[in-house]
């Protein structure tokens, strides 16, 4: 057995055993898995999800309830106003278009489905609009998904209209690392995401929080947010997307991390967090490309499907097909089988 071998496979079977790892064992797992053996740490990420997952995946669906014309100034997102891409008015879309999106989702065996809004903070005529959407998808999918929102920053008020409305769950991504998000985003703080994710907490809600990678960050940013995240949230659901360099945004000319470097990441943040739902998201097709199904070796356990917010994805019976060849299973997020 070689050092890598030792080592990697010594943090395995400490995870394994119900160990957390510290900051410097995931930070020499990572290096290791870059540089010397990149398929012996795949593997032991691989038999962290199946210990707590089995063969199992999860489906979940986004969609738009409001686009563009956004006031902050994250430097990779086309959402935003202040760069060339973004809308300067934004677009609605109409309730019923939501409901029927879900709908369409929940037939190809998506079990939640997420409305999701560009802003600092939703309005009141943005959030009675999201109050309505919730109420046709409850209505149109009979109880067959969970729904979600992503709507920003919430008062307490509003999270506790959000859980009345049927929502049981919020995704606020922390995005990156306390450090690096100063670099990437001036109009609002770290702090005030975290804060974000108690008030939604507090109010009963589910979380769903994760991050975006190849904005230029280390190894050290990766870990750190995961730790935040595994520490000091302790979300049900860690959604990774990985960044599309989008012309017009600061980061539009960035370079694309490569498919080996992303399954790192995945597996990095098995080991970190061996019971917690993972879900791929953004960027997937475009970063992975033909290693998309490399992703669940890697310890993943959830996919996004469908259309993005501003981009496209996959067609979900793409996916499904990839799923059927791995012979795995679809669940919703009590582990029950669904049938698309």
């Amino acid at each position: 057995m070689n050092r890598v071998d030792s080592i990697i496979l010594r943090v395995a079977r400490s995870v394994l055993d119900g160990e957390e790892l510290c900051r410097d064992e995931l930070l020499e797992c990572a290096r290791l898995g870059d540089r010397e053996d990149h398929y012996q740490l795949l593997a032991c990420a691989n038999r962290i999800r199946i210990k707590h997952f089995a063969n199992t995946v999860r489906l979940c669906s986004i969609g738009a309830g409001k686009l563009g014309a956004c006031s902050e100034d994250c430097k990779w997102c086309a959402q935003s106003a202040a760069y060339s891409p973004g809308r300067t008015h934004p677009e609605l879309v109409a309730a019923g278009d939501l409901a029927a999106a879900a709908g369409n989702a929940a037939d190809k065996g998506a079990s939640s489905f997420g409305i999701v809004n560009s802003g600092r903070r939703p309005g009141q005529s943005d959030f009675l609009a999201v109050l309505d959407a919730a109420d046709r998808i409850r209505r149109n999918v009979s109880g067959r998904m969970k729904l979600c929102a992503s709507l920003g920053s919430l008062t307490s008020d509003q999270a506790a209209r959000l859980v009345d409305a049927g929502i049981t769950r919020y995704n606020h991504n922390l995005e990156t690392s306390e450090r690096m998000f100063a670099q990437m985003v001036t109009t609002h703080c770290y702090r005030d995401r975290i804060e974000t994710l108690r008030i939604a907490k507090d109010a009963g809600l589910s979380l769903c929080a994760g991050g975006i990678f190849g904005l230029g960050e280390t190894w050290e940013d990766r870990i750190d947010m995961g730790l935040t995240l595994r520490d000091d949230i302790r979300p049900d659901v860690v959604p990774l997307n990985f960044l599309t360099p989008i012309p017009g945004t600061p980061l539009g000319d960035a370079k694309p991390l490569n498919a080996r470097e992303i399954l790192n990441i995945i597996a990095i943040y098995r080991l970190m967090l061996p019971d917690t739902d993972i879900k791929i998201a953004g960027g997937r097709e475009v970063n992975l490309r033909d290693m998309q199904s490399w992703i669940f070796y890697a310890g993943a356990t959830s996919i996004l499907v469908g259309n993005y917010l501003t981009t496209a994805g996959r067609s979900a019976d793409d996916d499904l097909t990839m799923i059927d060849d791995l012979d795995m299973e679809i669940v919703d997020h009590s582990g029950r089988p669904i049938e698309p």
